[in-house]
């Protein structure tokens, strides 16, 4: 009887464990929502920026890089990116609304090789509106004592 015990209790440590370093598709109270698809990125504002403070976003390339980018973001949370020059990146997204007045659009750039679960650094953008047609998203910049934002607006195809 003791090893029987001593038995369930291993396996179900050993299922917590797998749980606990598995990836996670989505937040609690966090749902993908309209975002799944291919999007176009068509225009790049700015809110408390003139245009051109800011050289480089997302680690890559210029704002106006971005302009006429395609995004492709499925259920899974794997997406890529492709900017009008070609260039592509994958990424791994989530949408989490569990603050229902900001929600956030996250992602990390993946590497050949890499897996999700493993990068720690990414990129968090407020959501300000979607829809099954169209999507703007706010990038915060700090200026100063205050904050200011890339604005990204797309179209879904």
């Amino acid at each position: 009887m003791k090893k029987i015990v001593q038995f369930t209790f291993t396996v179900l440590a050993f299922a917590f464990i797998l749980q606990a370093c598995s990836t996670t598709k989505s937040l609690v109270g966090a749902s993908h929502g309209h975002i799944n698809g291919t999007w176009t990125l068509t225009n790049v504002s700015y809110d408390g920026l003139v245009p051109g403070a800011v050289h480089d976003v997302f680690n890559q390339a210029p704002p106006s890089a971005f302009v006429n980018s395609t995004w492709k973001l499925t259920n899974s949370g794997d997406g890529m990116y492709t900017l009008a020059n070609g260039t592509s990146q994958s990424i791994f997204w989530s949408y989490n609304d569990q603050d229902k007045s900001n929600p956030i659009f996250q992602f990390k750039k993946i590497y050949q090789g890499d897996k999700a679960k493993n990068i720690t650094e990414g990129y968090l953008l407020n959501v300000v509106q979607v829809d099954g047609s169209s999507m703007t998203l706010k990038s915060p910049i700090d200026v100063g004592s205050k904050t200011a934002y890339i604005v990204y607006s797309f179209q879904k195809q």
